[in-house]
């Protein structure tokens, strides 16, 4: 049995399940992730590029407009070390349809510049608010 958990792949062996299983050489080692850079990653342009971003691709969900819900989304994800985007998930969400708003949005984002330690790129983990306002 096998499962996916994230970007690594998880194997769960049951007594019942040992047979003699044909070795096809060591799984590639998963990269390592991290919270803190020398330089952390970034979107390209900078912030006001990120908020240029928001303003033209931000589709503010009919259900949060009827119910004036408005806050920030967290959305969690990983940057590899080309600057993709990877595994994203809403870890502090409000409901009303931003969560699945927040996820397009960093689904759709372009490559970041990624983090570097010592000046060589690394996958991070980044945590990133995107804040909904609705308008009255």
């Amino acid at each position: 049995m096998s499962a996916t958990v994230g970007w690594a792949q998880v194997h769960t062996v049951s007594l019942a399940d040992s047979a003699p299983t044909q070795a096809t050489g060591p799984a590639p080692a998963a990269p390592e992730v991290f919270h803190a850079a020398d330089e952390m990653p970034a979107f390209p342009g900078g912030s006001e590029a990120f908020q240029k971003f928001l303003r033209k691709e931000l589709k503010y969900p009919d259900e949060a407009l009827r119910k004036g819900v408005s806050g920030r989304v967290f959305v969690r994800f990983l940057i590899t070390d080309e600057g993709r985007i990877r595994d994203a998930e809403v870890v502090k969400g409000l409901g009303s349809g931003l969560d699945e708003e927040a996820l397009r949005l960093v689904r759709i984002m372009p490559w970041w510049t990624p983090g570097r330690i010592s000046g060589q790129p690394v996958w991070m983990s980044y945590t990133l608010p995107i804040i909904f306002r609705a308008l009255e």
